[in-house]
């Protein structure tokens, strides 16, 4: 029996899919759970497994079209089986195909035909021209009214364009000055190059000089990098979005780093960063704050008793936002662990639907460029976002006396339609709190 392959829902908020890539044609066997199709989504670019044994039958959606969940996409049969073939998309809406699919082509007859200037000729000049292959309107005539003979074209074709017309006294200077006549435009009776022409032509030389043509190159504005300018450009338009700043005194958070680094120097296995006393913290705050660890679904806003924390990782491709799971579980070297084991299969290409779907916060941290502090884009329909910039050393006012700190600014993007800015910042005062005095996430 005959088995409809779909569009799979990979992820709470999927809602279309692009077909990137078929790995079989019409025709060809396939087993169950052989990679049958690509998907890129939002997310990621996902391979999926043929759900039965058989022959493709038909590819009813092709490579680059993007088609809602649940559509039909293929069709898979038994062998000697021959089903109904499935015309046009089932389910969903309109197929958007790739840009140049959709052009409008405007033909001869609806545009017009572009209106050519009679030229006078005899009936044998224009068969002549068109066997030799001669453009009559480049040729001089010498006939009545300068109507073009047989012989014109002739001598056209076998001499080319008759020399330009010039002065003597011009055609002397443009010699002198290896000028190329066929270049000027005489301005003289019947088109004859005069000693004016020759002269600003000399003059336009000198002032233009010859300038190397520009290079541009051309970036496909594709794939993951426009995945990403949809979804900011989406995030903007469809949330109202406000960021807060705080500046942090982390100079315990640096001796507790420093102080557990000393204690596992010995193991290679454990490389403890701000960043994972930062996942830790920003974990600890959420299970505290539990409005800033909700998603907005449609009419729904979903308080969620478990923290999938987003890590913002750049590639050079774009930005990709893996997914560490159940984060309030974790101690601070699994945290350590698992988050570069998420960098890592991200770089590598090889994160799986779950690693980056239905997160509930994300942090995006900057610090390693030498950024202070900047205003994050959500992402939706996650509430809240935390920015992290760099950890500097400045003077500041600490127990009554200037001394140089360590410090270091936070800044978190909420959804204000979700949570007001009251309980936000609260949240964020929590988290510098945690950071300020390390020792509080041990509690």
């Amino acid at each position: 029996m005959s088995v409809n392959v779909t569009m799979p829902k990979l992820g709470m908020t999927m809602k279309e899919g692009k077909v990137s890539k078929w790995y079989k044609n019409e025709g060809d066997s396939v087993e169950k759970g052989e990679n049958l199709f690509e998907v890129e989504t939002e997310k990621i670019t996902n391979k999926v497994e043929s759900p039965e044994t058989g022959i493709l039958f038909q590819i009813v959606v092709p490579e680059g079209a993007t088609v809602p969940v649940r559509t039909i996409l293929a069709v898979i049969a038994q062998a000697g089986e021959q089903p109904e073939r499935i015309e046009g998309i089932q389910a969903g809406e309109t197929v958007e195909m790739k840009a140049d699919s959709g052009k409008s082509q405007t033909s001869e007859t609806e545009a017009g035909p572009a209106q050519k200037k009679r030229i006078l000729s005899t009936p044998s000049a224009r068969r002549v021209a068109k066997e030799l292959g001669v453009d009559l309107a480049s040729v001089p005539g010498t006939g009545p009214n300068g109507k073009i003979k047989e012989g014109d074209v002739l001598k056209f074709h076998e001499q080319g364009p008759p020399a330009p017309k010039i002065t003597p006294l011009a055609a002397e200077i443009a010699k002198q000055e290896d000028l190329d006549i066929s270049e000027i435009t005489g301005t003289g009776e019947n088109g004859k190059i005069t000693k004016q022409d020759v002269e600003r032509a000399l003059a336009a030389a000198k002032v233009v000089p010859e300038e190397e043509p520009s290079q541009v190159k051309a970036i496909p504005f594709e794939g993951l990098r426009k995945v990403i300018a949809d979804n900011m450009y989406a995030s903007l338009q469809n949330t109202a979005q406000l960021t807060a700043f705080t500046e942090a005194d982390v100079t315990e958070m640096v001796r507790f780093k420093d102080l557990v680094r000393e204690e596992y120097k010995r193991d290679d296995s454990v490389k403890i960063s701000y960043n994972d006393i930062i996942i830790m913290a920003a974990t600890r705050a959420l299970m505290r704050h539990p409005i800033m660890n909700s998603t907005l679904i449609g009419e729904e806003i979903l308080l969620h008793d478990t923290v999938h924390l987003g890590i913002a990782v750049a590639l050079s491709e774009g930005l990709i936002v893996p997914k560490l799971r159940n984060a309030e579980k974790k101690n601070l070297l699994q945290i350590a662990k698992e988050v570069r084991e998420l960098a890592q299969k991200a770089r590598e290409g090889t994160l799986c639907i779950e690693e980056v779907t239905d997160g509930t916060f994300t942090i995006s941290n900057v610090s390693m460029l030498g950024v202070d502090g900047f205003t994050p884009v959500l992402n939706p329909p996650e509430t809240g976002i935390l920015g992290v910039g760099r950890v500097v050393e400045k003077p500041a006012v600490f127990e009554g006396e200037i001394a140089i700190r360590h410090l270091m600014t936070l800044s978190l993007t909420f959804d204000h339609r979700v949570v007001d800015g009251a309980p936000a910042m609260t949240f964020l005062k929590t988290l510098a709190r945690y950071l300020e005095h390390p020792m509080l996430l041990l509690t």
